[in-house]
């Protein structure tokens, strides 16, 4: 089969082409690299087919997608609170140009679109664990730019039949996720703060908690979602089914590292969310999927990667 992985020069999309290199795809990415790195690459770059443009070029994504089996659609801006600063570049990305790769690969004959959703469509509901049938109420321009693509793709496979699968995926975390931005993930930050020996930041009181899902869980249910039975037009969580919050993260951390992480607290960001559970119910009814790796064994993994690439010498 042959694969179009959009992003896949980021940290989950290194890993989705890492793996499908392995098993032995052929395997295009389309990266325009204002995130990702051909770095996150090394040791794949001369079995891919590289594009390097945004999914915002409509002509670059029909280059890409020629003769693709499937579409793995990871590119987007990713960060809640750029999203705030910068809605309508949120907007351009993670909308517009989520409707030129369904536009690509429909025109390309593809077989199936996997979108990658984002649990931010919940928004602020307080029932937990959020289960599929939940109504959206996205709370931030991220929020609603991510759920906008859903939309785009149940529409294509309503209109044009081309067979569409989204997957929210809940708090991904692991290697080669960028840490040195204000608008890097959680996890991320708190690592880079433990290999520099600086205090980690909580924004609010640290009693938020979140469904952290590691990467390789992620690529496996990705996967899985680009072949299997019965899912096309669907939305499907992915992420652990479990939660944990940041005050009892940062004793995970210390647990892992030896070294003790007492937070800075700063005011509350706005568009975060306060609670984040998945109910992974449908995902293992329909795709198969378990999570293998757990919170604290990826976290480990995900430190030791951070340590080799950040320690001073």
């Amino acid at each position: 089969m042959r694969y179009l992985v959009t992003g896949g020069a980021g940290f989950i999309g290194s890993a989705m082409v890492g793996e499908l290199v392995r098993r032995g795809e052929r395997v295009a990415v389309l990266d325009d690299l204002s995130t990702g790195k051909e770095r996150n690459l090394a040791g794949v770059l001369d079995r891919v087919e590289f594009h390097r443009a945004s999914i915002t070029d409509l002509e670059a994504v029909n280059r890409a997608a020629r003769g693709v089996d499937f579409v793995i659609h990871l590119a987007a801006r990713t960060s809640v609170p750029r999203s705030v600063q910068e809605p309508l570049e949120t907007n351009a990305v993670n909308v517009e140009g989520t409707l030129k790769v369904l536009m690509g690969a429909r025109d390309a004959g593809a077989r199936r679109v996997v979108y990658a959703a984002s649990s931010s469509a919940y928004g602020e509901t307080p029932t937990l664990p959020k289960t599929e049938a939940m109504p959206a109420a996205p709370i931030s321009p991220y929020g609603v730019s991510k759920f906008t693509g859903e939309l785009y793709a149940g529409v294509f496979t309503r209109v044009y039949g081309l067979e569409t699968v989204a997957l929210r995926y809940f708090n991904v975390f692991g290697p080669r996720q960028e840490p040195g931005s204000p608008y890097s993930g959680v996890l991320a930050r708190f690592l880079l703060a433990a290999i520099r020996g600086e205090q980690p930041v909580i924004y609010g009181d640290g009693e938020q908690s979140r469904d952290f899902t590691y990467v390789d869980n992620v690529v496996d249910a990705t996967l899985r979602a680009c072949t299997a039975a019965n899912v096309s037009g669907r939305m499907l969580n992915v992420a652990m089914g479990t939660r944990i919050s940041l005050n009892d993260t940062l004793r995970v951390l210390e647990r892992i590292t030896g070294h003790k992480a007492e937070a800075r607290h700063e005011a509350e960001r706005a568009g975060d969310i306060r609670h984040s559970l998945a109910d992974i119910g449908l995902a293992r009814e329909l795709l198969g999927y378990e999570p293998k790796i757990g919170f604290e064994e990826g976290l480990r993994r995900t430190w030791e990667w951070y340590r080799a690439e950040y320690a001073q010498p």
